[in-house]
């Protein structure tokens, strides 16, 4: 009651004098939602940037930097991205992804191409450490491949995750499937802390590699199947976000980006939720 009371107090004073604004005055009253020491939000975005190159085969950067400003993603993780390659006119495309979009960066090699290297990047608002390259299995005739992950301190409060990207085997189904059961253990499921892993899996939901996957991890997109490829006309999806616990993360937005000319791919955006309360009474 008497607590009551001061509040009141407090609000007559500040609201009677205008000496705070309504939005301040509310997160003074009844603290601020997303922020707090229980449950906050992370936008994670994942996303095919064909190494900037569109659907109108122009290869430009900016272009792709301005649909990642738009989404706003707190993490991203980007696929067939270059480093210092010909095509690409020598350019670093992680870092400069990174000065273009103020956020801190990661590159992952999955090969040798055009004279500089070809794989994943990783893009956040928080600093990324513990930065790992993570080899995937590939024969002959089959593009190498890896995962690049990265722990990641979210905000003041949050969490710290890991958080990692992939880009598995287009052609080659059985090169695939091997692939993806090699992920898992790479990133060492038996650590029950908060992780994320999200990319281009190069299979539909019900395939083998997506059912290897799900035994340690859990689809945020399971119920809304929308594709993501190819851009201009979607009818696959291919690409996803995955977390675990389960119990941690809860799902609360997931939405295909309508962006059809940036890439041949459209960028997949899901807003997880993580609650102090769920993961300090977790097993």
């Amino acid at each position: 009651m008497w607590a009551n009371r001061m509040m009141r107090k407090l609000f007559n004073c500040v609201a009677s004098r205008r000496l705070l604004s309504p939005v301040l005055l509310a997160c003074i009253l009844f603290g601020t939602a997303g922020f707090g020491a229980e449950t906050l939000t992370i936008r994670v975005l994942t996303y095919n940037i064909q190494h900037g190159q569109g659907t109108d085969g122009q290869i430009d950067l900016q272009r792709t930097a301005d649909v990642i400003k738009r989404i706003a993603p707190d993490v991203a993780a980007l696929q067939e991205v270059d480093r210092k390659t010909t095509r690409s006119r020598g350019v670093d495309q992680a870092a400069e992804l990174a000065k273009l979009t103020g956020m801190h960066s990661a590159f992952g090699k999955a090969m040798d191409f055009g004279g500089g290297a070809y794989g994943e990047a990783l893009l956040s608002r928080y600093p990324l450490e513990t930065v790992k390259v993570l080899d995937l299995p590939y024969t002959d005739g089959c593009e190498p491949r890896c995962v690049l992950a990265a722990r990641v301190k979210v905000g003041e409060t949050g969490p710290e995750i890991l958080f990692a990207g992939t880009h598995l085997e287009h052609a080659k189904a059985v090169q695939r499937l091997c692939q993806s059961s090699k992920i898992s253990p790479a990133l060492a499921v038996s650590d029950s802390g908060p992780a994320i892993l999200a990319g281009d899996f190069n299979d539909v939901p019900d395939s083998p590699v997506m059912m290897i996957l799900k035994r340690h991890w859990s689809d945020a997109t399971a119920d809304q199947p929308d594709p993501t490829w190819p851009s201009d006309k979607p009818r696959s999806k291919i690409d996803y976000v995955l977390f675990r616990p389960t119990g941690v993360w809860q799902v609360v937005e997931q939405k295909v980006i309508d962006e059809s000319v940036a890439s041949d791919h459209r960028p997949l955006l899901v807003v997880l939720k993580w609650s102090n309360a769920t993961a300090s009474g977790k097993d």
